[in-house]
């Protein structure tokens, strides 16, 4: 059996490379930003924050006009006059959450819809909690790591009422592996040369 070593050339072109991708990917993340198009509503300030409090939180944005603010269960409720999405006027409730995290690059599944709202809380008492209607995007987003200082505690994505099970679909996973299974594939023909 023959053993094919990289030499430092072959080596250093494959990195750049693959480096090269790697920037590329993560530069494609489109940024929701506070306050952009998307911003469905703000919730002041957000406490208690629990799936359950979450989940009626944006439900009461959603049935919201736009353009108002309401009191609700001890909370203030600003609902932006954006249309970002095909619900205007009447957006869907949101189901119980389907997923959470606390990083700034957030993977939204593969095909537009897969998820409708975006609940993002910023540093517990200290500020408040931001909803982006997310339901006309795919693949991965960022979100702001603080808000004009409070950073970012955790977020929540929400499917639809009524679209089944929370388990976001794999088949982004299933996409990436065979993406990164074929470049390795023509990249070690490539470097055979």
């Amino acid at each position: 059996m023959k053993t094919n070593l990289l030499s430092g050339k072959k080596l250093g072109i494959f990195a750049a490379a693959f480096y090269a991708g790697l920037l590329a990917f993560n530069a494609s993340a489109p940024a929701l930003t506070i306050g952009d198009a998307s911003t469905f509503g703000y919730v002041f300030l957000g406490i208690p924050s629990g799936d359950s409090e979450r989940l009626n939180y944006v439900n009461h944005l959603a049935g919201m006009a736009p353009g108002t603010l309401e009191s609700f269960s001890g909370q203030t409720f600003i609902r932006t006059l954006n249309n970002p999405g095909p619900g205007f006027p009447n957006y869907p409730n949101a189901a119980p959450p389907a997923l959470n995290g606390f990083s700034t690059t957030i993977n939204l599944g593969p095909t537009v819809g897969v998820f409708d709202y975006l609940f993002a809380k910023y540093d517990g008492s200290n500020q408040g909690s931001v909803v982006w209607f997310v339901g006309d995007l795919s693949g991965s987003v960022t979100i702001p790591a603080s808000w004009t200082g409070p950073g970012l505690s955790r977020w929540t994505l929400f499917k639809e009422e009524g679209e089944g099970g929370n388990v976001p679909d794999s088949g982004s996973t299933v996409i990436l592996l065979g993406t990164a299974l074929t470049g390795l594939g023509a990249m070690r023909r490539y470097l055979k040369r």
